[in-house]
């Protein structure tokens, strides 16, 4: 992280503020001390939900988004947010302030009570939604609270739609945590199209003038200086201790006076440049001039939010650094903030696993365990890495299939036909060609053609090879062998055989034809 310190309850038992949460699809452990209140984080969503109105999946996926469903004991984030929902309280964003006035309780309380924090931010989401003008029947369409979950981000333009697209996505894909104490959260996933209103068009678009398959968000001219007083001699790993969305919205704010020249996405290792590689970012005081500073989405008590996708991704990113300007791969160069001279932060901290990170840095690689050149019928009894990838997908939608150990057990049957009740699909737990192209496909939906790249394109080529029966070869570019794929699945479907992979064509791979 940049050198910056980071009366509705009626009566309701609270959880309290150690509660926190992992991932199970990244570390399947709990973390940190069970929680000794009676309420559930289930029951403080359900509750907080139906008290303002807020579709509960949406209210999960937005604390999920924000932390991780992690409260870190009521300490404060980058930007002075709180608690699961991150309540603000800084100069340009006062939801803290906000939730207080709607609920009635108090901002120590928002800030370290689980429960009461949870309501908190389903107030602040419900005011959005009313001030937007949603009425009764509109707010029980998940799809028309993008513009009000834009708003909660309290950033404006392209990085509140950037944020809004977050939350979308993790309900698209659908998540599952686990609390302390054993408690599961469960989203499971689900087909959306948010409804984006003027927010359509203001997706970031613009690419980054020094790392082409980065983004390109301009940091607030306070917060950095131009050109360079030093040689430029290393790279310097951060974390942000705050959301991706969050963080890129906070370097634009002129009173944080810190930056970083990229910022890199925990769930698809998305990238986003915001100060050139040329100039000064304000990250690692006295190493800022001669280093350039990636921060990645996250907290460094939380092991969940550092994803394979994300490590590969800065990886990446971080051998291109050092091959651009004669920066030696090593551990002396390659550093953390906690190794910057000078400097009092502990990031990426002990959850950082720099001997694999360093190991991507040189070149290893290794499979994904989801792309097969063929994918066979799977049903009870069968075994084998068919079946980890069946249970991988399931989990990671949401769905309880069990431990992904290879086995098509009873768990993984029901949560088939679970995911088949959901799709549409004839729920008889056998994963045939329909079901893979549903599972597969499963996500958002971006429009893509010739010459998109990325994750996106690797989930399209997967669902594309389930769905024809015939390998497309799963390298996350979209080149000509992937536009005559696209074709003949668009064509074959009774959709009009264009190329470009849009809203009907995700929809059709989405849904298992």
């Amino acid at each position: 992280m940049p050198r910056r310190p980071a009366g509705h309850t009626r009566g309701r038992a609270a959880v309290l503020a150690s509660l926190t949460v992992t991932a199970l699809v990244t570390t399947g452990q709990p973390a940190g001390a069970a929680p000794t209140g009676t309420e559930s984080m289930n029951q403080a969503f359900e509750q907080a939900a139906e008290e303002y109105g807020v579709p509960r999946d949406l209210l999960a996926a937005v604390g999920y988004g924000e932390t991780h469903l992690n409260g870190h004991a009521g300490r404060p984030s980058q930007d002075n947010g709180y608690g699961v929902m991150h309540l603000v309280s800084n100069p340009v964003n006062h939801s803290l302030e906000k939730a207080a006035a709607l609920t009635g309780e108090s901002t120590a309380d928002l800030r370290k009570d689980t429960g009461t924090n949870i309501l908190g931010g389903a107030a602040v989401l419900r005011s959005h939604a009313d001030a937007l003008g949603l009425d009764t029947a509109e707010r029980s369409d998940i799809n028309a609270w993008y513009p009000a979950v834009a708003r909660y981000s309290g950033a404006e333009g392209a990085v509140s739609a950037l944020y809004a697209d977050t939350v979308y996505t993790f309900l698209a894909q659908g998540l599952r945590a686990t609390v302390a104490g054993g408690e599961r959260v469960f989203v499971t996933s689900r087909p959306v199209s948010p409804d984006k209103g003027p927010l359509a068009k203001a997706d970031v678009t613009v690419q980054s003038p020094d790392y082409p398959p980065a983004l390109w968000v301009a940091a607030n001219s306070a917060n950095y200086a131009t050109g360079r007083a030093a040689t430029l001699d290393k790279v310097v790993i951060h974390v942000t201790q705050g959301s991706y969305a969050g963080t890129i919205s906070w370097f634009q704010n002129a009173t944080s006076k810190v930056s970083s020249h990229y910022v890199v996405r925990s769930s698809d290792g998305q990238v986003t440049q915001m100060v050139r590689d040329k100039d000064t970012a304000y990250h690692a005081k006295s190493a800022n001039a001669s280093s350039l500073g990636i921060e990645h989405e996250g907290f460094v008590d939380d092991p969940s939010w550092f994803t394979d996708t994300m490590y590969r991704s800065s990886a990446a990113l971080t051998t291109y650094l050092c091959d651009r300007y004669g920066i030696p791969k090593d551990r002396s160069h390659v550093i953390g903030h906690s190794e910057a001279p000078g400097n009092d932060h502990t990031d990426p901290g002990a959850n950082w696993n720099w001997t694999y990170y360093m190991q991507l840095v040189g070149g290893s690689g290794g499979a994904d365990g989801l792309s097969f050149g063929a994918y066979t019928t799977q049903s009870s009894g069968s075994t084998g890495p068919q079946v980890t990838a069946v249970q991988t997908l399931l989990n990671q939608q949401g769905y309880e299939a069990g431990a992904a150990d290879g086995v098509f057990g009873s768990a993984t049957r029901s949560a088939v036909q679970a995911f088949q009740t959901a799709r549409g699909l004839s729920a008889d737990g056998t994963v045939g060609p329909k079901t893979w192209t549903a599972l597969l496909s499963a996500g958002t939906t971006p429009t893509l053609v010739t010459g998109a790249s990325g994750d996106a394109v690797k989930r399209l080529q997967r669902s594309l090879t389930a769905a024809l029966g015939r390998t497309v070869a799963v390298d996350g570019a979209f080149g000509a062998n992937t536009d005559k794929a696209v074709r003949d699945y668009q064509s074959t479907r009774g959709l009009s055989a264009d190329g470009s992979v849009g809203p009907a064509t995700w929809a059709a791979l989405q849904s298992g034809r």
